[in-house]
């Protein structure tokens, strides 16, 4: 048996849709599964341990690209020394998605009716539908259902929660490249992009003064920024604006590098983004910032995460900028609420940090 499974285009979609990959894994204990992936989410999926391989492709969001699918499916179809695939799940709701197996001839095609994608998929589920509460499912637990056969309560927290695996020397090479500088304790991480737009992103002011209240408590505290190449000038601004030094990494890192970086910083404070989820699957302590998004709906899954929110009528509104104009949800989310929910993080992740060996000093330096 051979699975595809067609991943989704945002990262924290990606690391979402684990649970699904690993529950297929064990109901095919000796299946082969293989991940068809844009380039730019390929480290999210090599960080898997349930993958076999990633497939990649380079098509532009929202392109149809026909030659280009077209081609796609003939290598798939064609095969090789793994034999033909057998089944393919695919996560995105368009129908472009639908196209690559339907056309590379994949028996079983599975996923949500999406986009009316009655022929080109066999196996449908109907689109989820908002609850009696008027919220939308938990996006893990929509992935999850595809795979069937589970009909025990999901476990968020425990076996179904994603998780990333990283190399330890890739760790310490990432460490040793961009933040051994900053060795001192603690090392925080700032995620202050978020893809979906504006109203997803907490004030540049509030990342800096949150960086003033960490330096004061923490003189020796490192703290760097982590992102795209288009955070990279909020992350600028960040830096100019706090009285501490910031080290501006968006951009100048590849995704691996930044799930590697990740694995070394005592906490992470994010906005609702794919760097969010990344966090918590590499049990990471995060705050997670939402404003106009709802944490029901797509939480950091981590017993090591806290939700950072005030509670206002018009949030979530699930708009990518503030409709109202006032943008409160996230104005009023004060840097002094977000540093008391983080210092809660820090105690925790200080204790259980091993103690310096004799003649050591607190950065693990000798002495």
């Amino acid at each position: 048996m051979r699975i595809l499974v067609v991943a989704p285009n945002w990262i924290g979609d990606a690391i979402m849709a684990q649970p699904l990959i690993r529950r297929l894994r064990l109901q095919h204990l000796r299946a082969r599964i293989e991940v068809l992936a844009p380039r730019h989410l390929a480290a999210v999926f090599e960080c898997m341990n349930e993958v076999d391989r990633v497939q990649v492709t380079s098509f532009a969001h929202g392109a149809l690209q026909w030659r280009d699918r077209l081609a796609a499916a003939r290598a798939l179809r064609a095969g090789d020394a793994h034999g033909a695939f057998t089944h393919a799940w695919v996560l995105p709701n368009s129908w472009k998605s639908a196209l690559i197996p339907w056309l590379a001839r994949i028996p079983v095609r599975s996923g949500y009716t999406g986009e009316g994608r009655f022929g080109l998929l066999n196996r449908r589920w109907s689109n989820p539908l908002k609850g009696n509460d008027g919220h939308r499912p938990p996006m893990i637990e929509t992935y999850a259902a595809l795979a069937g056969g589970f009909e025990r309560k999901f476990d968020w927290f425990g076996s179904d929660r994603p998780r990333l695996a990283i190399d330890p020397a890739l760790v310490a090479i990432a460490k040793a490249k961009f933040i051994d500088r900053h060795a001192a304790r603690p090392l925080i991480g700032f995620c202050p992009g978020a893809e979906y737009g504006p109203a997803k992103r907490w004030p540049v002011e509030h990342f800096a003064r949150l960086a003033d209240l960490i330096a004061a408590e923490h003189p020796g505290a490192g703290i760097v920024c982590l992102g795209s190449p288009k955070d990279r000038e909020v992350a600028a601004e960040i830096a100019s604006l706090a009285h501490t030094e910031v080290v501006n990494l968006c951009g100048s890192t590849s995704l691996k590098e930044v799930i590697a970086l990740m694995r070394s910083l005592q906490a992470v404070v994010s906005n609702d983004s794919g760097l969010m989820h990344m966090a918590a699957a590499l049990d990471t302590p995060v705050i997670a910032l939402y404003g106009s998004t709802d944490p029901r709906h797509t939480p950091p899954h981590s017993t090591l995460a806290d939700i950072a929110r005030i509670p206002i009528e018009c949030s979530p509104c699930f708009a990518r900028e503030c409709p109202l104009g006032h943008f409160r949800c996230m104005r009023d989310l004060t840097p002094e609420l977000v540093h008391d929910k983080l210092a809660a993080r820090l105690l925790g992740a200080t204790r259980a940090l091993p103690s310096p060996s004799p003649g050591q000093g607190a950065d693990g330096r000798r002495a």
